[in-house]
């Protein structure tokens, strides 16, 4: 497949392949995705495991497996940190946002997702948000500018996150025609976009090709703004 021209030195190869044999029969559309990073400079080893997630739209025609949201879904605060960092979930999944930390904090995200507010609440606390349609989240603290993490909400269980080797697997795909959708950190959703494609899966394990994309800093959260659109203000040398 024609390759896109790279304006940044940092690169995603994206190489979606099948797996035949391995110590077991394929089961059929049995597809495996592989991530694998080029980088134009040496980099420490703790940042070549880029966040990625690969998932499959089912088009009209072919099935669509059913994804309900199943027991409780939590993002943590603790330690000026939330985890999990990325998270996946259905779309009508509520996500618990506890406090752990023994100081306040203030989560929000305003980007299409789900834009929310939950203001300031206190250690030991939790506040909860509806994540009602598909999209990707953005979610950072207003008091801490070093918080940040991803939910996305899908409505198709046929997705994949990248492992800390960058590597994707993803299996049990009926036969079909589909939409193949990527989210990458450091890349913008202009050029993920950009990356969608048609695919069809017959009954049986099949390489989908390869696809390249810039990735614009190591986080593409690196230089948010708080929620009134404002540069964070400097921060004095304090535990809070």
């Amino acid at each position: 497949m024609r390759s896109k021209r790279i304006s940044a030195g940092l690169l995603l190869a994206v190489a979606l392949a099948a797996l035949l044999g391995r110590a077991r029969q394929p089961v059929p559309s049995d597809a495996t995705a592989e991530l694998r990073l080029r980088l134009a400079a040496p980099q420490p080893a703790k940042s070549r495991a880029v966040p990625a997630v690969i998932w499959l739209e089912p088009l009209p025609g072919t099935p669509a497996l059913p994804f309900a949201p199943q027991g409780a879904y939590t993002l943590l605060q603790k330690n000026r940190t939330f985890v999990p960092h990325l998270q996946v979930v259905p779309v009508g999944s509520v996500v618990a946002f506890p406090n752990a930390d023994p100081f306040f904090h203030n989560v929000f995200s305003l980007f299409d997702g789900k834009r929310f507010d939950l203001g300031l609440y206190e250690a030991g606390s939790s506040k909860s948000v509806t994540f009602s349609r598909e999209g990707v989240s953005y979610i950072f603290c207003n008091i801490h500018p070093e918080m940040s993490a991803v939910i996305l909400t899908l409505s198709t269980p046929l997705y994949t996150i990248a492992d800390r080797s960058n590597a994707f697997d993803l299996h049990g795909i009926p036969p079909g025609d589909y939409r193949l959708h990527f989210w990458i950190e450091g890349v913008p959703q202009p050029v993920l976009s950009g990356l969608d494609r048609r695919i069809h899966l017959p009954p049986h394990a099949v390489d989908l090709g390869s696809i390249e994309a810039p990735i614009a800093g190591a986080a593409n959260t690196a230089a948010h703004k708080n929620k009134y659109g404002q540069p964070y203000p400097a921060q004095a040398d304090s535990p809070y």
